[in-house]
């Protein structure tokens, strides 16, 4: 079975990010969305949350995720990704400043456990200009993110900011 990991902190999930793991279900027998556990980064949504969230935005949308399993891990991906016998890390790109940086932890990753390649998918032109930071300072201001996350995510971020 080949399976890949799409790891990320989803914070929270975007529209980009599901468009992404749906493509990715296409090439690998199975995906494992894998939340960062990182405290440092002080994120909005706890881990639970997150997942939710993105069992949830999964479950919105009219394709088979049944190849989709959503965990959470902390430390070194490299280390997880060996763990649950992945094949392959999957990471979007939205411009050439993301491949700069997600080259180097590609080749770090690679460096550390090389049984898993980095497979990199640019992202489609509707969502590639989506960030989880952009769709938070909008949702602070009260702004519309409805074009920009999923349905439950809209819930989520209207009771954190009301």
């Amino acid at each position: 079975m080949k399976i890949a990991v799409y790891p990320g902190s989803f914070d929270p999930v975007t529209k980009g990010h599901v468009e992404l793991i749906f493509r990715a279900a296409t090439l690998f027998d199975k995906v494992i969305v894998a939340v960062l556990n990182n405290p440092e980064k002080h994120p909005l949504f706890s881990v639970d949350e997150r997942i939710e969230l993105i069992r949830d935005s999964l479950a919105q949308v009219d394709t088979d995720a049944t190849s989709v399993e959503v965990d959470s891990f902390g430390g070194l991906l490299a280390h997880y990704v060996k763990e649950r016998g992945a094949i392959a890390i999957v990471r979007g790109l939205r411009s050439t400043l993301d491949f700069e940086n997600e080259l180097q932890m590609a080749q770090m990753n690679w460096a550390l456990y090389d049984a898993a390649s980095t497979v990199f998918l640019p992202t489609d032109a509707e969502t590639g200009f989506i960030s989880s930071s952009l769709v938070k300072q909008i949702a602070a201001h009260h702004g519309d993110v409805r074009p920009f996350v999923p349905a439950a995510v809209v819930e989520a971020l209207t009771r954190k900011y009301s």
